[in-house]
């Protein structure tokens, strides 16, 4: 197998085409990428912005290029040796009448030839749910039509813009006014589906969906057919040799992961390299019979922020938030609501199908007992999911199971019931659906409860509120780092290791700048309490109160902060208000506590917006010379964060991807933020800069460190990828204050040094503290890692046997990545 020695992320659609691609490739290859890897090209829904909508598995977006489109880029990468990840969507289709298979099914029901395809409950007539109101209420408005296409002679029902086939046998009645009420509710109910109000689909949705979303429906990849049907495109691009590696979205959805992936690797081969979408929680690891190289890299940011948020100062700033907000400040408490937010309200139509699998297994249980078991298993369980099969779970899912029971028994002292609903999930092919159903709920409901809702909610650090973060567990500093590295290296030393994606809730730039904020707790205190006076007079007077709060102004100042700019003067704070202000309302809604995106409080979002809109007015000038004053140092010391968390990705066990754009740097809110253009000029222009590491902006800084590491990395890839990771010992007066481990094969090593927690150390307009600052700061170097070194960045000899000062390398640049010569 060919691994790569790193991925560039491009988001096809909006602008990105296969002829932009083709554009991009020569900077890439200067960049030093070796795979290019593309979101989703298979036809989605007409306007998708991000292809995981798709509508037909087996065909290239026209928009985006088509067939002949991508086959120029496949040849234009391979003609300048560059390779090509494909992301697939095995999860999930679009429930849209653009989806050929999805059309059918709703013409025939059951009997369709694809209604085994899609995870559809066929005990009840289907559910579709459309409309904005219900059908009683938009039949009586005359929101319908029955319509005839004279070309094919089908009939359908339209609802404004949206055209539903009807079941043939039902087309017979059709005559005279096609908007007559009764002909239409005659009609709807001869179908083998039935509309409905879309704020209902949580209680009466018929499908299994993915998360949320009644527009994705699930796919039942676990059937052999369904497997070939819907990788037929795909695997014949891989064994046309156009692609060279996948990348596989919520794989934590299918039914039966390990079952897939064997598939997938059989029909593939052994030379494809293959990545999943898979958060992995504080203490899991990958099933170790998934044949694949790893993740997509969440874990990687996770890892990253034991070394740059300190944990006295976030107990600080606990203290300050708990005082501001006590309610938002315990994390544990919010966890818990959140997940029970998501279990009687948002899933309540997947809980109550779980609680009726169960009863019909353990019928002398009463009901309720059984639901309030699963409620409480689902709200206890510290991980995505189990992996049983067969209605059976491994040895360490069963301990999973255990420890979830545990945590479960605290809540509730019906331990019979509980027992009862934990043996259905290894209860053998008897129980398979329990298991099954539950595994895939399980998932879902951690993510919307945490990432979705409690990362709104919980807003003592937003750096920390990461996808794949614990934001309660306290940073363990450079020792669990190693130990995570360490472990990363004998677990999956070919997954992809992550800073930004399409998916994160900040650019890795801003959550750089807002680790820092750890560092100096009181001087964020006192500034958010002057800013909250300052901007008294923006409040909103609302019948529940001051709006917004003071848990969502601490939470709008910190989203700021993450994304100020240096020069704020001459329109550029009010340039980000659009940006800002979007956020503010995608925040609201996510946190769903007095608005969400199921039913909008228009009053109290309108104030939020108008309070984050003055924040970047132009006529806030007061305020913003102190922000951006009480931001100056944090600013600077988050450059640095920033530069060092770039140089140890580039360096530690797994395949550095790099988000388009982000090489430069990367300072976006939660998508669709994250999702915007790339200036492709821009950065080609920022390379072709020849100017020393001193002279450069950070940008252009951060840009060259990756292209040296990335070039690096191609030069030598089977030190990056077999090489062992060896943590470093620092001594001296600001040990503290250093990252510093070698990889090595052999006789050939490269160490890297990097600083932290760097917070008022700077010298001025510079990004390092001079030697003074180091002192007698050593790194001590093991006998494999002794002998003359170069400083790949400044190109410098460096004169080190068994030690190296860190004053001779961080003490006049940023960081510092050493090759043995």
């Amino acid at each position: 197998m060919h691994i790569p020695t790193s991925t560039y992320r491009l988001q096809f659609r909006d602008g990105m085409t296969f002829g932009t691609a083709i554009e991009f490739i020569p900077y890439l290859k200067s960049l030093g990428i070796s795979h290019l890897y593309a979101s989703p090209i298979f036809t989605a829904t007409s306007g998708s912005t991000h292809g995981y909508d798709v509508t037909d598995c087996n065909e290239i977006e026209p928009a985006i290029g088509g067939r002949d489109g991508f086959e120029r880029l496949s040849a234009a990468l391979k003609a300048d040796g560059l390779g090509l990840i494909l992301d697939i969507v095995p999860n999930h289709m679009a429930a849209s009448t653009e989806n050929a298979w999805w059309a059918d099914v709703l013409k025939f029901g059951a009997d369709s030839k694809y209604a085994g395809h899609f995870d559809i409950d066929w005990s009840q007539r289907l559910t579709l749910p459309i409309l904005g109101k219900s059908f009683d209420e938009a039949l009586a408005d005359g929101e319908f039509e029955l319509q005839h296409d004279p070309q094919t002679g089908e009939w359908s029902l339209a609802y404004f813009e949206t055209r539903l086939p009807l079941n043939p046998q039902s087309n017979e009645q059709i005559s005279g006014d096609l908007k007559d009420r009764s002909l239409i509710s005659s009609v709807h109910d001869q179908q083998p589906w039935r509309l409905t109000f879309w704020q209902d689909a949580a209680k009466t949705l018929s499908y299994r969906r993915f998360f949320e979303v009644t527009g994705l429906v699930g796919l039942r990849v676990e059937d052999e057919q369904v497997f070939a049907d819907s990788h037929a495109l795909v695997l014949d691009l891989v064994r046309a040799g156009h692609v060279h590696g996948l990348r596989l979205d919520h794989i934590d959805g299918l039914a039966d992961p390990s079952a897939y992936l064997d598939r997938l690797r059989a029909a593939v081969g052994p030379e494809i390299y293959i990545v999943a979408e898979k958060i992995v929680g504080h203490g899991e690891t990958l099933p170790a019979d998934w044949p694949i190289e790893g993740t997509t890299g969440y874990e990687f940011i996770s890892a990253l922020s034991n070394l740059f948020i300190d944990p006295d100062g976030m107990r600080e700033l606990g203290h300050a938030y708990a005082n501001l907000s006590p309610d938002a400040a315990d994390f544990a408490a919010g966890l818990r609501q959140a997940k029970l937010l998501m279990i009687e309200r948002n899933f309540e139509g997947e809980t109550s199908r779980l609680v009726a699998i169960a009863h019909s297994l353990l019928a002398d249980m009463d009901e309720q007992r059984l639901a309030s078991a699963i409620k409480e298993l689902l709200v206890a369980f510290p991980f995505y999911r189990t992996y049983g099969r067969d209605g059976k779970l491994s040895d360490s899912d069963r301990r999973l199971i255990e420890q979830a029971l545990g945590e479960a028994a605290k809540q509730t002292g019906d331990r019979d019931a509980l027992d009862a609903v934990a043996g259905l999930l290894d209860g053998g092919p008897r129980a398979e659906e329990f298991q099954r159903r539950f595994q895939q709920l399980s998932g879902p409901i951690m993510a919307k409860a945490m990432e979705d809702t409690l990362f709104y909610r919980h807003n003592l650090l937003l750096g920390a509120n990461e996808v794949g973060g614990e934001p309660d567990r306290p940073a363990g500093g450079v020792d669990a780092f190693h130990a995570l590295m360490q472990q990363r290296a004998k677990l999956q030393p070919h997954g992809l290791t992550a800073t930004s994606t399409h998916d994160t809730k900040r650019g890795e730039d801003a959550r750089a700048r807002l680790y820092a904020l750890s560092e100096e707790p009181d001087g964020w205190r006192l500034g958010v309490q002057r800013w909250r006076d300052m901007n008294r007079s923006r409040l909103t007077e609302l019948p529940a109160g001051l709006t917004p709060d003071a848990n969502v102004e601490w939470m709008l100042y910190q989203a700021l902060a993450g994304i100020w700019p240096e020069e704020f003067r001459d329109g550029a704070a009010g340039a980000l208000t659009d940006r800002f202000v979007a956020y503010a309302e995608k925040a609201v809604r996510e946190a769903k506590l007095v608005t969400d995106w199921n039913a909008p409080h228009e009053q109290y979002e309108a104030a939020v917006k108008s309070y984050a809109s003055a924040l970047t007015a132009s006529a806030s000038l007061t305020f913003h010379e102190d922000f951006a004053e009480t931001l100056r140092p944090v600013m600077a010391a988050g450059y640095l964060n920033s530069l060092s968390q770039t140089l140890i990705k580039l360096t530690a066990p797994g395949v550095p991807d790099i988000y388009q754009g982000s090489e430069a740097c990367d300072f976006s809110l939660v998508d669709p933020d994250n999702r915007r253009p790339i200036d492709i000029k821009e950065l080609a222009r920022l390379l072709a800069t020849r100017d020393p590491i001193s002279e450069l902006t950070v940008p252009a800084l951060k840009q060259r460190i990756i292209r040296i590491g990335l070039n690096l990395r191609k030069r030598l890839p089977a030190l990056f990828a077999e090489g062992d990771y060896m943590p470093l010992s620092v001594t001296g007066i600001r040990r503290d204050h250093v990252v510093a481990f070698g990889r090595r094969l052999g006789d050939v090593f490269t160490i890297t040094v990097t600083p932290r927690m760097m917070l008022g150390q700077l010298e001025p307009g510079k990004l390092f503290s001079g030697p003074e600052f180091w002192g007698d700061t050593t790194v001590i170097l093991p006998v494999e890692l002794q002998g003359p070194k170069r400083d790949l960045l400044t190109e410098r000899s460096i004169d080190a046997a068994t030690s190296v000062r860190v004053a001779q390398l961080l003490g006049v640049q940023p960081v510092a990545l050493l090759q043995g010569r």
